[in-house]
Formats: C-alpha cells, sequence, structure tokens
C-alpha cells in the first residue's frame, strides 16, 4: 500500500442512504455504474470538490479501489472526515451480486 491507510467500507457494508462517487474516467462509467452513483472523475475532482457532499456517509469508487483510496485520502486532506474508499471497488460490487446499470440502456458491465 502507498501512503497512508484511508478509511474503507467493502460493498456489503454500503449503507443504502450512502452518496456514492464514483471516479472512473467516463467510458467506465458508461459501460456500467452502480444505481444513483454520482459520477466525478478523478482527475476533476480538485475543480469540482464543492460537489462532494461534507455530511453523510460519501463512499468512493473506482474499479478496484486504488484511484478512489487516492481521491479519499485527497478530499481527507482538505478537510472531508466523512468520506470512505469501496474495498475492491466496482469490481467487489459486482461480484457480490449487487446491481451495475447503464443509462443508454446497454447490458451492463465493469471496466
Amino acid at each position: 500500500m502507498f501512503g497512508p491507510q484511508v478509511p474503507s467500507v467493502t460493498a456489503d457494508e454500503v449503507d443504502s442512504g450512502a452518496y456514492l462517487l464514483d471516479v472512473r474516467e467516463d467510458d467506465e462509467w458508461t459501460a456500467g455504474h452502480a444505481p444513483g452513483a454520482h459520477h466525478l472523475p478523478m482527475m476533476e475532482v480538485p475543480a469540482r470538490m464543492a460537489e462532494v457532499p461534507t455530511d453523510g456517509e460519501v463512499v468512493v469508487v473506482c474499479r478496484a479501489g486504488g484511484r478512489s483510496g487516492q481521491v479519499v485520502a485527497y478530499l481527507m486532506n482538505n478537510g472531508w472526515d466523512n468520506v470512505r474508499n469501496l474495498d475492491g471497488g466496482m469490481q467487489s460490487w459486482a461480484a457480490l451480486g449487487k446491481n451495475v446499470v447503464t443509462d443508454n440502456g446497454q447490458p451492463a458491465r465493469v471496466l
């Protein structure tokens, strides 16, 4: 693991009321994402931090947990104390049989 540990949750621990922040690239998002997730590509986070809630549970997700862990660390360094990394990312989400959807009606998949 590079850098400090960040708080994380497993896919089966994500509360139904959590704000899911998907930081994957556009093509990954389009291929499939968690229902109700909010898309904010990792490289846009510094310019769009005001969009990330400062209250309630925020679970940051990417494909496998690496990029989202970096985003959690970045947000924590900028004052957020309500962010958690989704351990294993969308791969673990899908492996648990949790719903993955698309906005275009195509079959959902995790890239």
